[in-house]
């Protein structure tokens, strides 16, 4: 049993990405070909509907994304950014690298979402912005976010990487704040096969900034407006990932559902289950468990040879590229707690009954 079976999910559209990769091969435009651009037209449409799709821009990878956005959105030397610890690096390493500090506020017990609340409350003169992750698949608490940010005059930067797929009350992910952001990293629900990542903006202005900020600050050929750099999405990522969409669309984001909704029904009494915000789907990108015997647990499935993972173990605020911050002397006590207990179970669209029998089995054994 894989932890997810890239393969499989492969299989279901492999036909397809074998015509298109060999269109590629044919024309030869390995970069900026047309296939980036129906794949940046085909996202927009499904985050605005085809009356107002969404300006998307294919970029080289999620971290790329995130540090466009932020750049394209004037974000420097001087600002901070709130975001959460409980996340992979990415989300605040780019606040960093565009020179801006990142400001950490503590999650929600029963979403692992960052808290409005406490969001609130490290709100200084110098805040520029929030990033909310929807971590796991499910979407942060945007209403409470926007009400925030439009009191304070901040900016929102939906880090929508594992949530591509979820919605919020009709909303999709990725169609939240000023500017949003996905990755195709090949473990995300949509992955490409190798780096990718899109950014996604009701703003045009903007859109043609980030776009810019891409492909070496050019507007046109030979005439660079502005300090960019190479975050170009290529033409074979991009024909890949228009390949795998429908079946995405289509297939992958109900069974997802299904078998999350599956595990929950089997698991609630044994364990803490995810826990779905009143108005979320969510599309597991992890599907995550929570237990005081973390480790016990996963000693268990490993002697029942079934795998597991831990996201995150090591907190932001505790990581040593951040020990200089002023967050690093700080708690954030229910993302430790969090760090200590979550287990995520193999997850993807294709997983047999059988195996997802073998996994609820294990855990109710266990427990």
């Amino acid at each position: 049993m894989q932890f997810i079976d890239i393969q499989a999910i492969h299989q279901r559209s492999a036909s397809q990405i074998d015509q298109a990769v060999a269109k590629v091969f044919a024309h030869g435009r390995y970069i900026n070909g047309p296939e980036v651009y129906q794949l940046e037209a085909t996202l927009g449409q499904f985050l605005g509907g085809t009356d107002e799709p969404l300006h998307c821009i294919a970029v080289a990878s999620g971290t790329m994304a995130l540090e466009v956005a932020l750049r394209a959105l004037g974000i420097g030397p001087g600002d901070e950014v709130i975001t959460t610890p409980f996340t992979w690096i990415s989300t605040a390493e780019t606040i960093a690298l565009v020179g801006a500090t990142p400001v950490f506020a503590d999650i929600e017990d029963h979403t692992y979402n960052i808290d409005p609340k406490e969001v609130e409350k490290v709100i200084s003169p110098k805040t520029k912005a929030i990033i909310p992750v929807d971590l796991f698949g499910q979407m942060a608490d945007y209403p409470a976010l926007e009400a925030i940010a439009q009191k304070h005059g901040l900016k929102i930067i939906e880090d929508a990487a594992q949530s591509f797929g979820a919605e919020q009350n009709g909303r999709k992910a990725g169609s939240m704040g000023t500017v949003a952001t996905t990755s195709f990293f090949p473990a995300k629900p949509l992955g490409g096969y190798g780096d990718g990542g899109a950014v996604f903006t009701r703003d045009a202005a903007l859109a043609e900034a980030i776009r810019a900020i891409t492909n070496h600050g050019c507007k046109e050929r030979e005439a660079h407006y502005i300090l960019g750099t190479n975050g170009r999405c290529d033409s074979l990522q991009a024909a890949i990932i228009q390949a795998k969409f429908p079946n995405f669309r289509d297939e992958e984001i109900a069974l997802r559902q299904k078998i999350g909704a599956r595990y929950t029904e089997a698991l609630k009494n044994h364990v803490v289950t995810p826990e779905i915000h009143p108005g979320n789907t969510h599309i597991y990108a992890q599907y995550t468990i929570r237990t005081q015997n973390r480790d016990a647990l996963a000693e268990a499935l490993k002697a029942a040879d079934i795998p597991s993972s831990v996201y995150y173990r090591r907190p932001l605020h505790q990581q040593p590229v951040f020990a200089h911050l002023p967050c690093a002397t700080k708690s954030f006590p229910i993302t430790e707690q969090a760090s200590q207990e979550v287990v995520s179970l193999p997850f993807y669209p294709y997983l047999s009954e059988d195996d997802q029998d073998k996994i609820i089995n294990a855990i109710i054994a266990w427990a």
